[in-house]
């Protein structure tokens, strides 16, 4: 993280205002914009302009207008009018920036009905709002165990308190409407405050929430993305994506909004398309075409009787045909506007920079153990695998002694089986 109030601790998590990289000195705030004019100065005789931007918990921003003439600047905690009582935020943006802020938001700067900015926190204000703000985690698991025992199929996604600590909002997501009139009964009992309930959408759960994308960055949401806008799975369908729910889904569980960032490219590249669902008349059958390739501009296709064999045709050559056609002419066959699709050679890996090998992980390492048979053994079986074992004629037979220096082996008996010793009876009293 960037500023030194929320740095993080040995174990990852932030030490300081605990604001998961929300905190107060503006260096890594979420939806952040950067002043551009702040070097600049006003010309002569013009007021600045009245009204700032107020950042309240997760990236919620607000427009106050400054009629008490306070000497603001980006970082300030300043007290703001709420209903009831005050709340406190941190002043984002500040000068000519905020009339564009505002007009791209659709918010008037001359009604009347901008609320105003009190004066800057005290410290005892800013005491009570960080004591409202250490509430807010116990507070919401204790609130889903009493929405769970009301057996309500909500999930309460956040809580902000206001700066006052007078009122608790509760956000909560769910698909059919709620009745939790007696949930806000227990709500009060428990906690003691006023209570708000606010339902958001999925996608709003998201960007208060945050988390990181299958791209492993931040989700844009959460980042700089501001207005939602509905995305389709036509989307998908004109950037030849597969229709997988698991691979185009974020983790609102909707559509990702990143298939709307490149459609207007795509759909610029098919204007010079002929239509996907054109049909080529040909003397030897019609042929429907089966794919797409946008960057080369090619179209495969494949007669109606014979869909394993795909031709490949460039757009010029198939807008011919389909002149053809219109002129109620037959074109001898596709193999003569064919095209030869080369396959790409693989690139090899240049080790330019002293770095390892790509596919370093691909094969798999060698086993280091030594074979403790003997080499002849290993290469008899090696070489014969299904060869029989000789038969030995004589294994039935007692085996032959070794010949010792003593007595030569000519006069050694085969060893056999030892036969009992019998001693007689004379031959025992004696």
């Amino acid at each position: 993280m960037a500023c030194a109030s929320c740095s993080t601790s040995d174990g990852g998590a932030p030490k300081g205002c605990k604001n998961n990289g929300t905190c107060g000195t503006d260096s890594c705030n979420k939806l952040t914009v950067f002043d551009w004019l702040s070097n600049m100065s006003l010309p002569g005789g013009e007021a600045p302009f009245d009204c700032v931007e107020v950042r309240f918990k997760n990236g919620r921003k607000e427009f106050y207008r400054n009629t008490e003439k306070l000497t603001l600047s980006m970082g300030d905690i300043v007290a703001t009018v709420a209903s009831p009582g005050h709340d406190i935020g941190i002043v984002t943006l500040t000068g000519e920036l905020v009339r564009i802020q505002m007009k791209k938001k659709g918010v008037d700067p001359n009604s009347n009905e901008v609320p105003k900015v009190y004066r800057k926190a005290s410290q005892k204000d800013i005491d009570i709002w960080s004591a409202a703000r250490n509430k807010e985690e116990p507070m919401k698991v204790r609130a889903r165990e009493l929405a769970i025992q009301h057996k309500l199929e909500m999930k309460i996604s956040d809580i902000e308190f206001q700066g006052d600590g007078s009122k608790a909002t509760f956000y909560y997501t769910a698909n059919d409407r709620v009745d939790f009139r007696l949930l806000i009964k227990d709500f009060a009992k428990e906690f003691n405050t006023r209570v708000e309930m606010k339902q958001v959408g999925f996608r709003q759960e998201a960007a208060r929430l945050g988390g990181i994308g299958s791209c492993g960055r931040e989700l844009c949401c959460s980042t700089w993305l501001t207005d939602f806008r509905s995305v389709n799975t036509s989307a998908a369908r004109y950037q030849q994506l597969s229709l997988n729910p698991q691979k185009l889904a974020g983790q609102c569980g909707k559509l990702k909004c990143c298939l709307n960032y490149e459609l207007d490219t795509y759909m610029d590249a098919l204007k010079g398309f002929p239509d996907f669902e054109t049909k080529l008349v040909t003397e030897k059958g019609d042929a429907i075409c089966q794919k797409q390739d946008i960057f080369k501009g090619l179209m495969w296709f494949a007669y109606t009787n014979n869909f394993a064999n795909w031709h490949v045709l460039k757009i010029d050559k198939v807008k011919e045909i389909i002149a053809e056609n219109k002129l109620k002419n037959k074109v001898s066959s596709l193999e003569d506007f064919a095209v030869e699709v080369t396959q790409e050679v693989e690139k090899d890996f240049n080790n330019a920079m002293g770095q390892e090998s790509l596919t370093r992980f691909d094969q798999p390492k060698k086993s280091k153990r030594h074979n403790k048979k003997p080499k002849k053994a290993v290469e008899n079986t090696a070489a014969a695998p299904n060869a029989k074992k000789p038969v030995n004629k004589q294994a039935n037979k007692p085996a032959q002694a070794a010949p010792t220096q003593d007595k030569p082996a000519a006069d050694k008996k085969p060893k056999g089986p030892r036969k009992p010793i019998i001693i007689k009876k004379n031959e025992a009293k004696k």
